[in-house]
């Protein structure tokens, strides 16, 4: 028997896509794991189902992705020698996360077997072990010295789509990373860029030029990590490749304001997509995300309908992933948030708009229940229930 997810009375459905952020519905249907369809109550097929959430009038959105994070093994990381940092960032509404490196591993290989061993490991670990649920894309070697094509054909094979963050390993120089990273565009392997100042020793400054010429798919926290470029060379880096804009919560805000203010003279808004880079030495932000959707959409003056798809549909799109929007056959992960009780703003989009950090009701993965309301953000005004189905019924939390 299928397993059949029904989500009634939404309030507002955000869908995660630039060209139409808002969608004309209040019922949702997932047949196990997948969107199979939504709209109006009176047109969707809502029989049969095994669980049934009602969302008391709850916005829903796409559930979050975190372009940027750096995980070891499990919930635990040495940073700040912390754990369930990923579980609480899934009660801040993140269902996927992306690693751009395993950096913070003590005792980290560097030579090209052990790095090629370390790649495969970690994808292998987070896929047999999503963390509460969410979905961490890991296994994203750092490029050192002594690193083949043949390396790349092999890890590509085994499943390791991703590089970490080129310039955190010993590769450094442009050509040198330039010929590692189309090796690794040939086996369908992603890349993401340091871009600014050294963020952790053993690193160094990744400018302009060097992003040029490497040509990567992702402009790693192109506000900096900490430190940013000058926003001369981050205007040159937005209109001279077409690479994924990356702003992430650990950087610089000023320069993050300038460089979504440039992608949208551009006309080039699909670009920009948002991480927190944690865990790092600013510690571990489970609300990382929704805070830089507040911050872009409040201080950027930016609707906040289209904030949501930095987090969700652009960052999906960039990096090819079957969730971050509400289309039909994506994976069925979402959010429920609403404006914090007592905010300013009368709705969620209001509450966004002056700054504040959204409620988060419930958190649903492959369709599933993952969490009820929140532990670490402000309570929601309007918070959904299972009312029917799911081994999560308790975790609804009522209305």
């Amino acid at each position: 028997m299928a397993n059949k997810l029904v989500i009634k009375n939404i309030g507002l459905l955000l869908s995660g896509a630039l060209e139409k952020p808002i969608l004309d519905a209040d019922t949702l249907v997932a047949i196990d794991g997948k969107i199979a369809e939504f709209g109006k109550a009176k047109d969707v097929d809502t029989g049969n189902a095994t669980t049934v959430i009602d969302a008391h009038g709850s916005p829903l959105s796409p559930g979050l992705i975190d372009s940027h994070v750096h995980p070891v093994f499990g919930d635990w990381t040495p940073r700040q020698s912390q754990l369930n940092w990923i579980d609480s960032s899934m009660h801040g509404g993140v269902t996927t996360m992306i690693s751009a490196g395993e950096v913070h591993l003590p005792g980290r290989p560097r030579d090209p077997k052990g790095v090629v061993a370390l790649g495969i490991t970690a994808q292998r670990a987070f896929s047999a072990f999503p963390v509460g649920g969410v979905k961490v894309l890991a296994g994203a070697p750092v490029l050192e010295k002594g690193l083949v094509e043949d390396d790349f054909k092999f890890m590509a094979e085994a499943g390791v789509k991703l590089l970490g963050e080129i310039g955190l390993g010993g590769v450094k120089a442009a050509d040198e990373a330039r010929t590692m990273v189309n090796w690794a565009r040939k086996y369908g392997i992603q890349s993401t860029i340091h871009t600014g100042g050294p963020s952790i020793p053993g690193s160094g400054l990744i400018d302009k030029d060097v992003v040029l010429a490497v040509q990567p798919d992702v402009i790693g926290h192109i506000n900096g990590g900490h430190t940013s470029l000058p926003l001369d060379q981050i205007r040159c880096l937005c209109e001279q490749c077409k690479a994924a804009i990356e702003i992430v919560h650990n950087g610089n805000e000023r320069a993050a304001l300038y460089a979504m203010r440039t992608a949208f003279e551009l006309k080039q808004a699909e670009r920009v997509v948002l991480g927190t880079d944690g865990p790092a030495g600013s510690g571990v932000q489970p609300l990382g995300i929704i805070r830089m959707i507040a911050m872009l959409s409040s201080v950027g003056d930016v609707p906040a309908e289209i904030a949501f798809c930095f987090a969700t549909g652009n960052t999906a799109r960039m990096r090819k992933l079957n969730c971050g929007l509400i289309e039909k056959g994506r994976a069925a992960d979402f959010v429920f948030l609403d404006r914090p009780q007592e905010s300013a703003g009368k709705t969620l989009l209001e509450a966004v708009r002056v700054g504040d950090i959204p409620g988060v009701g419930m958190v649903v993965i492959d369709g599933k229940v993952a969490c009820g309301r929140s532990r670490n953000t402000p309570p929601a005004d309007k918070v959904p229930e299972v009312v029917s189905g799911g081994a999560g019924a308790a975790a609804g939390g009522g209305h």
